[in-house]
């Protein structure tokens, strides 16, 4: 019996880490999530100290190992951050230990914090500089912490991490804008790149709102990006405010073959309630608020108070300057469909010419699909194809891309899969050989690519090879058949018929809201602008070499 209780006793103190002067269990570990330009504080590595009941301990210095970063210089400060009993670091931090400057490959950070019994958490933090390598590492470890009662060194929970940098395109409340949403990303035939999103004034709520579709541009691959630029805004149109004219859901399409560049939308004026009636009256302090995919809030016809309109912008000054709206609701929509919406993200140029934007709806029962909408002579005029599968629930956001046999496939968000946690838990994947007259479940559709039910980014990658030209599928979502957590891009070698889980890259496991748009960046590298955990919208680099290798 005394033996038994000497053992249990000797186990309690290995798992304190207990020495003569203080009963403290110290770890360190970390997440994979984006650092980026532009935010004050990422978090890096993430101390957690024990203290056991009853007991103090004083914080006294700790130094903190850099040395694993690819380029140091792109790092401006170091911050140590506490944060208390709350395990997520703050976006905006109560209480800094200690900042350090153009910190070198090692920095001791002297602090004098008193630790009461119980769990605390200290964070390193880092600012990056405006020119931040994005295709290099951050590293980061506590390499030692002393305490009053001496020198510690961290365990791991986990592995250590060599971070990703990016940067934050998009903040919470930047512009005046309360919250950017729905990201669409494309490369310009000059290689500029366009990135467009829901610029949400008042509230992250979906339409109706006050909303427009902004824009930035970049010209050096993704680094800087200019000013906030709106490519599409109805303002107070029919005499309603603009919290009565929103515009949403944008997709971007560039024209290969001429100097055109075309943004979708989706427009609703005025609100339609749930009983399918346009309100009259409606004033700025109206708080009226119905949206197109909610019971009826979008009605078979044309009108404007009928059903919400699908609008299109076109640019031909390489994404400077957007001309006027151009409604083709009625060139489009069948009458008696409730719906004809963008999906938002990017469409295609096809081999022949063909521009293709994929699309979606509610047909004519009010019940959701995913579609194809196209023109085969430059965008004078549209046409939009049948609903791609009929399926239990239905289909909505997609995306679509040609193969090489010249098929579209169609990638799309499938309602069934909410809440489901089989196996059978999937994107629809569905092909079509004549414009989306006709459709074919693919062999991947409910299998490849599991999801929590949301939008996801289908982008066809070709680039130069000794034997010449080849391509790859490279797709985006949350990996997730729970939350909207763990985005990641995943390549496809076979045309999208199997997704190796050793051809993919985990962005950000932190939990945002998911969606996300894959952009060409030259042959050699892609784009991602997504929802992040650590951002409105992220826009991160990556080579071509961490797939292919």
């Amino acid at each position: 019996m005394i033996r038994a209780l000497v053992l249990i006793t000797l186990a309690q103190l290995a798992a304190w880490n207990v020495n003569a002067q203080n009963d403290v269990r110290i770890t360190q570990s970390q997440a994979q999530l984006p650092v980026l330009v532009g935010k004050a504080y990422n978090p890096i590595v993430r101390l957690k100290l024990e203290v056991a009941p009853g007991a103090n301990a004083t914080l006294r210095k700790l130094t903190v190992d850099l040395s694993k970063t690819s380029r140091l210089a792109d790092i401006t400060s170091l911050t140590i951050l506490y944060s208390g009993a709350d395990s997520i670091m703050p976006a905006e931090p109560s209480h800094i230990i200690g900042k350090v400057d153009t910190p070198t490959e090692k920095v001791t950070v002297p602090g004098d914090l008193k630790l009461g019994g119980g769990t605390h958490f200290v964070w390193a933090s880092y600012a990056l500089a405006e020119n931040a390598d994005l295709l290099g590492g951050l590293g980061g470890a506590f390499e030692s912490v002393v305490l009053e009662s001496g020198r510690h060194v961290p365990a791991w929970e986990g592995q250590p991490l060599l971070l990703r940098p990016g940067v934050a395109v998009r903040q919470h409340g930047q512009d005046n804008v309360h919250t950017s949403r729905i990201p669409g990303l494309a490369t310009t035939n000059r290689g500029t790149l366009l990135a467009i999103f829901d610029a949400r004034y008042e509230s992250a709520r979906d339409l109706q709102g006050h909303m427009d579709i902004g824009l930035h541009r970049s010209t050096d691959g993704g680094n800087t990006w200019e000013p906030l630029q709106v490519a599409m805004d109805m303002g107070e149109w029919g005499g309603l405010p603009q919290k009565f004219n929103g515009v949403s859901d944008a997709c971007i399409l560039v024209d290969k073959n001429s100097d055109a560049i075309y943004i979708a939308g989706l427009w609703m004026h005025g609100v339609i309630n749930e009983e399918g009636e346009w309100l009259t009256g409606l004033t700025e302090e109206s708080e009226a608020w119905n949206h197109q995919w909610r019971n009826k809030g979008s009605q078979p016809g044309f009108g404007v108070k009928e059903t919400s309109q699908f609008l299109i912008v076109k640019s031909t000054d390489d994404g400077k300057t957007w001309g006027a709206p151009v409604n083709i609701t009625e060139m489009c929509k069948p009458e008696e469909w409730w719906l004809f919406a963008p999906a938002p993200g990017q469409g295609i140029t096809m081999d022949d010419g063909t521009l293709v934007f994929p699309t979606q709806g509610r047909d004519k029962h009010g019940e959701p699909f995913s579609n194809i909408t196209y023109s085969t002579d430059g965008g004078a005029t549209w046409f939009t194809s049948s609903p791609a599968l009929d399926i239990e629930k239905g289909t909505t956001e997609c995306a679509v891309v040609q193969l090489s046999d010249g098929a579209l496939m169609l990638n799309m968000r499938a309602n069934k899969n909410r809440g489901n946690l089989g196996s059978d838990n999937g994107r629809a994947v569905a092909v079509t050989y004549d414009m989306g007259a006709t459709w074919n479940a693919h062999i991947s559709s409910f299998s490849a690519l599991p999801e929590p039910t949301c939008m996801g980014s289908l982008h066809k990658h070709t680039y130069e090879m000794e034997q010449g030209k080849a391509s790859i599928l490279l797709f985006s979502n949350p990996n997730s058949k729970t939350h909207r957590d763990h985005l990641t891009i995943k390549a496809s070698f076979d045309e999208g018929v199997t997704w190796p889980a050793d051809r993919q890259i985990l962005l950000d496991e932190g939990r945002g809201r998911g969606y996300s748009c894959i952009t060409s960046v030259g042959d050699d590298h892609i784009g991602i602008l997504y929802e992040s955990s650590q951002a409105d919208l992220v826009f991160q680099k990556v080579s071509l070499s961490e797939l292919l290798d």
